[in-house]
């Protein structure tokens, strides 16, 4: 078996492994994070017609994707786009349809998932020989295409590097070999991975995701009290991010301390002011009684009970 072949499948059988070893967070009706993938930064020395930082971000979501265990958000270029359409419906420009397009809809991210990709290397880019169909181009020889990439996983309200990770894949074939032409990369997820520089990316991206899926649910999970109306205490958080009946909240003011000369995050501790129980859940919020404490009130913080 390929030596490739064997880091994929033991990467593969890892995110299993790990996914069975948290059965409180993602699909299986645990909590999950909501996260948005920005565009990695391209600090290696190469450069070609095909935007590296964009293939990266496109792999990294559609498998972050597969796993269930996120709420994925569109990259930041995309969540542009939907505010510049919600601004040019609210103008009264546009002709009325069968959907209204409306603000204040759009899911805000818990996490984002940022990095650089420090090195980059596709000797099946450009070189002589071969033929191109379809975007790639096919060629006899060796190949090989190798990744360096840091990760991080950043707090989006507090702007906190909460975790880190560098990633690295590498691909070495002889005989035929499988590479992209000067067109570049388009979009066509699935024809990228079939090129060597594409299966080099995906096993990078592999070691990303299987270091998420461990090291995200030890991050704190969090919320916010939108509402208390008698002794009902409304969440922002629902379905959608795992939030089951039955659930229980620590509620409370969050301290955060803070350099005073850098302004960097140091620690961030919540205050407790009672717990909750959720007794009714919806798509984006949850309905909780107080259990324990007393004042609680609209915008204080919640967070997963210890």
């Amino acid at each position: 078996m390929p030596r490739r072949m064997s880091i994929s499948m033991l990467v593969l059988i890892l995110v299993v492994m790990l996914i069975g070893a948290f059965p409180c967070f993602g699909a299986d009706g645990g909590l999950r994070y909501s996260i948005m993938v920005s565009k990695f930064q391209n600090r290696s020395n190469w450069s070609g017609q095909w935007d590296l930082g964009d293939a990266w971000g496109a792999v990294l979501t559609d498998s972050l994707m597969q796993t269930g265990k996120f709420i994925v958000l569109g990259e930041k270029d995309m969540r542009q786009e939907a505010m510049e359409e919600q601004d040019l419906a609210a103008s009264g420009r546009t002709a009325g349809g069968g959907k209204t397009v409306v603000t204040g809809q759009i899911t805000p991210a818990q996490l984002l998932i940022k990095g650089d990709i420090t090195h980059f290397q596709d000797s099946t880019e450009g070189g002589g020989g071969g033929i191109g169909i379809g975007g790639f181009r096919i060629g006899a020889g060796g190949s090989n295409s190798e990744i360096n990439a840091v990760l991080y996983v950043v707090d989006s309200s507090t702007g906190q590097v909460l975790a880190s990770k560098k990633c690295y894949g590498k691909v070495s074939e002889t005989g035929l070999s499988l590479g992209l032409t000067r067109g570049g990369f388009s979009g066509d997820i699935g024809g990228f991975k079939k090129t060597n520089a594409g299966k080099a990316v995906e096993l990078a991206v592999d070691e990303a995701v299987a270091f998420m899926v461990t090291k995200v649910p030890e991050i704190p999970w969090t919320g916010e009290i939108v509402m208390v109306k008698g002794d009902k205490v409304y969440i922002n958080r629902g379905t959608r991010e795992g939030v089951s009946v039955g659930h229980t909240f620590q509620v409370g003011k969050v301290e955060v301390l803070r350099d005073p000369k850098t302004g960097e995050v140091l620690d961030q501790t919540i205050e407790k002011s009672g717990t909750i129980e959720v007794v009714t859940v919806k798509e984006k919020i949850s309905i909780c009684k107080l259990t324990q404490g007393s004042g609680i009130t609209k915008g204080m913080a919640v967070m997963t009970a210890e």
